[in-house]
């Protein structure tokens, strides 16, 4: 059983509520009904039943019937939910009106549940972008205790056996941060630790990337590093990680330890964190396409309650994936 197997066997065992915003997308709508006929998840689609219904119908989606449909004009908890966005936000300036208005955004409400303890998780980003998934999620969800940074991580299968856990990595970040400071880069390591353990189901071995090996380089981009790897160090003091490394020295046994001799993470990493947006973008996107290998994600990490973002490209099978992942991220919190 690989991965992607393990990972929708825990969702059957452990069934979560996942809350699907943007629940008259056809491709949603078609991934629902597989994880629906799956078993693999509790589902709640926010949008007009009466479309939802058609739509199910015309497409022959007949598992639909088992999920619950949240139509903003009409859900007999609305008001609740108002109440709760206003007492929110009402500190920042929003007024009943603003609240009543919001409320009944999809993405707004798919926050509300997991607030009001309605739902477990969020999926959503297949008709929105980034931002507009993400604002009402830092708004009503917040990040975690000690965490005021979201971040994605990528799963990344790989044909290099040799490579990470059988050929398995995690890379982050790879989706929101374009430049972390060094206290942004340590809580980015932290949660990426948390999400290993969470969804890959392996102990994370961290490498803290940079072009230099333990002072090979000077720079102020390594110095970012370093700091970065101290600070983590005491937020996780158990927490296997190591910086800054290269990436070879952090992947080739041989070169790890000829680069940073003693060193029980150089040459064994199964974690990569990437000092910046653009050289974990570029770099995923890159090792994707030449290797031939499989990205998974981006698993956003940091929030109090699993809200995770598409791509507006996404296909159905991305869908489905995600929402066996969001699930496991729920069993979590």
């Amino acid at each position: 059983m690989d991965l992607l197997e393990k990972i929708m066997a825990r969702a059957k065992a452990n069934l979560q509520r996942i809350v699907l915003p943007e629940g008259t997308e056809i491709r949603t709508l078609k991934a629902a009904d597989i994880i629906l006929k799956e078993k693999a998840a509790k589902l709640i689609l926010i949008g007009n039943e009466t479309e939802i219904k058609k739509l199910a119908a015309e497409n022959n989606l007949t598992n639909i019937s088992d999920a619950t449909i949240v139509d903003p004009d009409s859900n007999e908890k609305m008001a609740e939910y108002t109440n709760l966005l206003f007492e929110l936000r009402k500190s920042k300036g929003m007024t009943m009106e603003d609240a009543t208005k919001l409320a009944k955004n999809p993405l707004y409400l798919g926050c509300l549940m997991i607030k009001n303890g309605d739902a477990d998780g969020e999926l959503a980003g297949a008709q929105n972008t980034t931002g507009n998934v993400l604002r009402p999620a830092f708004q009503i969800v917040k990040t975690l205790p000690g965490i005021s940074v979201v971040s994605g991580a990528i799963l990344m299968f790989t044909p290099t056996k040799q490579y990470g856990e059988d050929g398995l990595l995690v890379f982050a970040d790879c989706a929101v941060n374009p430049n972390p400071t060094a206290q942004e880069l340590a809580q980015i390591a932290v949660s990426t630790a948390k999400t290993t353990k969470a969804i890959a189901g392996f102990e994370p071995k961290i490498a803290m990337l940079s072009f230099s090996t333990k002072g090979s380089a000077k720079h102020e981009f390594v110095d970012k590093v370093v700091e970065a790897t101290r600070i983590a160090k005491e937020m996780a003091p158990d927490l296997q990680i190591e910086g800054e490394l290269q990436a070879d020295a952090a992947l080739v046994p041989a070169i790890g330890q000829s680069k940073a001799p003693g060193s029980k993470i150089a040459g064994h990493a199964n974690v990569l964190v990437f000092p910046d947006l653009q050289s974990g973008n570029i770099c995923y996107k890159m090792v994707e396409r030449f290797s031939g290998s499989q990205a998974v994600g981006p698993i956003l990490q940091g929030m109090a309650a699993p809200i995770n973002d598409l791509s507006r490209g996404c296909a159905v099978d991305d869908i489905v994936r995600m929402i066996t992942i969001t699930a496991n991220q729920a069993m979590k919190n």
